[in-house]
């Protein structure tokens, strides 16, 4: 979901930076102009290019705000369901480890329990936990 946000921010960021480029030309024509050949229409135009770049400048200052509010909050979601998850597939753990079914040497079982190192893994029980949590379908992590 934080990606598709930061998508459409991105797109209305482009637009606007288009946007203010335009501007930015037409204004930079008239400033060309000599004060003394000016026309009154032609410096009224400058005044109203000027407030519509102030304006665009200050819409494309809120989209990178509210663009890193977003980041900031799902940086912290993930935070705390990394924890949740922690917390809920510890005891799970212990109670596979203990598990009279398992028949293979202490080495292989150590080798099956822990993932390759920067590699999430959620076992079936995990996905199940995360299913109970939030629905499944609503889940960031499903």
């Amino acid at each position: 979901f934080l990606s598709f946000v930061l998508f459409l921010l991105r797109m209305d960021d482009i637009q606007l930076c288009k946007d203010i480029m335009a501007l930015k030309q037409e204004l930079q024509k008239l400033v060309a102009i000599p004060e003394k050949e000016k026309m009154n229409m032609q410096k009224q135009r400058e005044d109203e290019l000027i407030q519509k770049i102030h304006n665009l400048v200050q819409k494309r200052d809120f989209l990178v705000d509210d663009a890193e509010v977003e980041r900031l909050r799902e940086k912290e979601e993930d935070k705390e369901m990394a924890e949740f998850l922690r917390t809920k597939l510890r005891p799970l753990e212990k109670v596979t480890r203990s598990s009279p079914l398992t028949t293979g040497t202490a080495k292989e079982e150590k080798a099956a329990a822990e993932p390759p190192p920067n590699k999430p893994s959620i076992t079936k029980t995990g996905v199940a936990i995360i299913k109970d949590c939030c629905g499944g379908a609503q889940c960031s992590i499903m």
